[in-house]
């Protein structure tokens, strides 16, 4: 199932991976891997587009991906995006570094998790 929201971001939902990105078809010339406890997918992969984002975008030509793949034991999460450039040699570091910052990772995981204690307590939840 692939959506586009009205801010051109498009967003693929196939089996247990999301994936959020600016352009399709999805190519990823940077990109790091973190793992996150399991949350709302799609909260999270918005949350982390946009902190990447922000530090990303003098890069060239750069578009965000952010993909989160379902695992038994929480979330594995990639996120990186596509170059018009060659991309600084520290780009991938620098994006791992960020995915792994004890403050962003607590922030994203309070707002991707917001909805699943009210699921908790019986409200439906919609995870894409």
């Amino acid at each position: 199932m692939t959506r586009r929201t009205r801010s051109t971001w498009h967003i693929q939902s196939e089996g247990d991976t999301l994936t959020v990105a600016r352009r399709v078809p999805v190519r990823m010339d940077v990109a790091a891997q973190a793992t996150f406890p399991a949350c709302n997918r799609l909260a999270l992969a918005q949350q982390i587009r946009q902190d990447l984002w922000r530090r990303l975008q003098r890069l060239r030509g750069f578009a965000p991906v952010v993909q989160v793949v379902r695992e038994a034991d929480g979330l594995r999460v990639t996120a990186g995006g596509q170059l018009a450039a060659a991309a600084p040699d520290h780009t991938s570091a620098y994006v791992a570094e960020m995915l792994n910052t004890p403050h962003l990772r607590q922030r994203w995981i309070a707002n991707a998790s917001k909805g699943q204690q009210a699921g908790a307590a019986g409200r439906e939840v919609r995870d894409v």
